[in-house]
């Protein structure tokens, strides 16, 4: 077998080299990949590491940036028109494997021209990946291409996928203020945006599950002896934990027969507040409605402070200094004591 061969198709040199292991087209060193296999692996990959949304902008950006290398190539020539580039460009790409590419209604003045592709090797690979939308790749290479040939930045807009039913692609070129920058930034910008949603939501979740938390462990309802129920008053007191504790309590306190409701005040220290001296004010009150006696523990000289400015009325419950006094009060008026 001839170790080296040359050939010339539709005007262009295709060269190979074994004993070098090159293969050239136009002179040029190339690579050929099997594009249904090969390249939708490549593709595949692509979008399995950076997700298909990334993906497809990291395709558009290097189909469009390669567009602008050949666009330049053809730019630098010199003598050779727009009109007479976009024929060589298209039949060096048919030679190539690219597909079929027809420029339609390019007006240099305008900046304007459509393009519209068959069976190109992105399509071959989209419907190998069984997409339901064609690529980004081959309609941003054009844009680079007419985008330095035109000296002007130039867009696109996709009318229809041949992937969709079509016999060809049909894309429409304009100029625009529209660049891949542009796209990679907003990228970036939706994809923070999704992780501050994501973390919003994370925060959203854990404070829920922190405030069931919170409501499972505040101030429980501790029956300590037989009709002896102890509530800990514990933390900072808002109007809505108050509403929430006091309701709770209530529910309880028949379900364990207490005659005497012992309310701790000892964890409440300096975050005794007003809506804190109207909770003890209002359970005091609604306790004894169901046959229930209250009685404080472990009230401070600023808890005294307090009350006596908010002008709550807590003269119908007796205080105890401690927790222990106030139990050992309970269990004597029903003639029992702890031995």
């Amino acid at each position: 077998m001839a170790q080296q061969s040359k050939m010339t198709v539709g005007g262009l040199s295709f060269e190979w080299d074994l004993s070098e292991g090159r293969f050239l087209f136009e002179g040029r060193d190339s690579v050929l990949f099997w594009t249904s296999t090969a390249m939708k692996m490549f593709f595949d990959s692509i979008e399995e590491i950076s997700g298909e949304e990334a993906a497809a902008v990291v395709l558009e950006t290097t189909g469009f940036r390669q567009g602008q290398v050949v666009g330049d190539y053809f730019h630098k020539a010199g003598g050779i028109s727009v009109l007479k580039a976009a024929e060589l460009i298209t039949n060096t790409y048919a030679s190539a494997g690219w597909g079929l590419a027809k420029i339609h209604n390019l007006d240099v003045g305008a900046g304007t021209l459509e393009v519209a592709l068959k069976n190109s090797w992105e399509h071959q690979i989209n419907v190998a990946q069984e997409k339901k939308v064609g690529g980004s790749f081959l309609p941003a290479h054009y844009a680079g291409i007419f985008s330095s040939l035109l000296e002007r930045s130039i867009w696109y807009k996709v009318v229809h996928y041949q992937i969709e039913g079509y016999d060809e692609s049909l894309i429409r070129y304009f100029p625009s203020d529209q660049t891949i920058e542009k796209n990679i930034h907003s990228l970036a910008r939706r994809k923070e945006a999704e992780k501050i949603r994501e973390l919003e939501q994370l925060v959203d979740e854990k404070t829920a599950d922190l405030h069931d938390m919170i409501q499972e462990i505040s101030s429980p309802l501790i029956p300590v002896l037989e009709g002896i129920v102890v509530v800990p008053l514990l933390g900072r007191y808002d109007e809505a934990r108050a509403e929430e504790l006091l309701i709770k309590t209530l529910e309880n306190l028949p379900r364990h027969k207490a005659k005497y409701l012992l309310l701790d005040l000892t964890g409440l220290n300096e975050n005794f507040n007003q809506h804190a001296a109207m909770l003890i004010e209002k359970l005091a009150a609604t306790a004894s409605l169901i046959g229930t006696e209250t009685l404080l523990v472990g009230i401070s000289p600023h808890m005294s402070m307090t009350i006596t400015e908010t002008g709550v009325d807590l003269s119908g419950s007796q205080c105890f200094r401690t927790l222990q006094h106030g139990i050992h009060f309970a269990l004597a008026q029903n003639g029992r004591t702890i031995v």
